[in-house]
Order: structure tokens, then sequence, then C-alpha cells
């Protein structure tokens, strides 16, 4: 258990209204819209001082104490992560939690730019049995923001956002391609970023898979190996970069 942060726990005040945050892991359950923040915010810092890491799988939420952990539901479509609180806000009217934009890619909102959410703060008990599976879980690293279309929530807050989490969902079955292997995590990271910089319309999560040593790029995942050829085609014609084909 992560101790509670020595002020960002203190009561606040924003746009007028008076904000008093549990400072115990009480039972707590929560429904309403939640939004997602990026790319401006990408970089500065949260209200627990930790810098916020728009690919982590962090969360920001008015009064739930800072660290905890959440579960959080899209009631749209089922799916669910857990995310980090380690950020104040949403400070809007309706929005009851924000998210990072790995987590709002997780869930399935991004485009939408909110969504339907149930929010349940985990217990000791539930964080304990996370720890063992962290080291077992693939690192998940998502790709830049899309780009106009895409909505910007979190410009009503105030600029200080959320960074990164321990343990991602398992990683979904299906085609993949795998655009490169390498012994070091570093060299890994700068491939990616090269490929998001310079592959302006790739939309889809590159996760970075750790394995006896060898950190994996795999890209997907793709209903079948004909929609995954149509992306690697593109990679080809646009970076000069052959893809190879893997199934989980």
């Amino acid at each position: 258990m992560e101790p509670l942060h020595r002020f960002a726990n203190n009561p606040y005040n924003v746009f007028g209204r008076d904000y008093v945050p549990l400072k115990s892991l009480a039972p707590f359950r929560q429904s309403g819209i939640g939004s997602w923040y990026g790319r401006k915010f990408h970089g500065q810092r949260t209200a627990s001082g930790e810098i916020y890491d728009m690919y982590g799988m962090t969360a920001a939420h008015p009064t739930l104490p800072i660290p905890s952990y959440v579960r959080v539901l899209n009631q749209q479509n089922g799916r669910s992560v857990i995310v980090r609180v380690n950020d104040r806000g949403p400070f809007h009217a309706g929005r009851v939690i924000d998210l990072s934009f790995a987590a709002a890619f997780r869930l399935g909102y991004v485009i939408a730019g909110s969504a339907p959410l149930q929010v349940e703060l985990l217990q000791a008990e539930d964080i304990a049995k996370l720890a063992p599976q962290r080291g077992a879980v693939p690192v998940t690293v998502l790709p830049a923001e899309p780009g106009a279309g895409a909505a910007a929530p979190g410009g009503d807050r105030e600029p200080s956002k959320p960074a990164v989490l321990s343990a991602a969902a398992p990683a979904a079955s299906g085609v993949y391609l795998q655009l490169g292997a390498f012994s070091a995590r570093d060299n890994a990271e700068s491939f990616r970023a090269r490929v998001y910089r310079e592959v302006a319309w790739l939309n889809d999560a590159i996760e970075v898979l750790q394995r006896e040593g060898i950190y994996r790029l795999h890209l997907g995942p793709y209903k079948d190996r004909g929609e995954a050829t149509g992306v690697a085609e593109r990679l080809k014609r646009d970076i000069d970069l052959n893809p190879v084909f893997v199934i989980r």
C-alpha cells in the first residue's frame, strides 16, 4: 500500500466550489460521464506532483484519495480498466472522472471524448491481489492522440494532470504486426516514438512486450490477416518498414 500524499488530500476550492477529498479507502462506487485528457497536459505536473504521462494508466478525480486505484467500467461496451488516481479533476459539471488518453483508449471512447462510466475504489485487499500480477503483464504503450475530430476534454481544468500505472489489462488476442525486437527498453521506446512521429495516420495500439530480456513491439490487434496486411503495406510504403505477422 502506498502512503497517502501529504498535501493532495486536503480540502480545496476550484471555480468557487469546495471539495473535501477522502482520506481512507472506504467503499466507494459512482456512475456518471467520464472524459479524458492528453497532449495538452502531457508532461505537466499533477496534483500529486508526478508528471502526467498520457500513455500511462492514470486518472483524475475530485475527491478520491491520492494515490488510490479504481476499477473503471465503460457501461456502453463492458470494457474495464484499473487506473491509479494521482490528480484532481474534472471540474466540469456532469463529469465524474478524467482518464488518461491510454485508459480512455482501452475503454474505447477516445474518439467520442466521453462515455458513461462506473467507478469503483479498490480496497487494500484488492490492491494486494494485483501486486503479484504486475510483473507478468505486458507493458502497454499507446499511440499519439487522434487529430481533428477527436474531442479534447479536460480543458476546463487547471493545468495539472496524471502519470503511470503498474498493471495493465491483458492484451486482446488476434493478429498483430511485430515492428521490431530490441535487447534494450530504451531502444524499443525510441523506435516506437519514431513510428508515431512519422506515421500520422496510425491510431492503433503499440504494445512493448518483454520476454526473456527482449522487448518486442506489437501493433494491433487486427481481426484477421487481411486487415493487418493493409496496415503492413502502408507502413512499408510510408517508412520502409516490413512488419512480421504474429498471432496471439
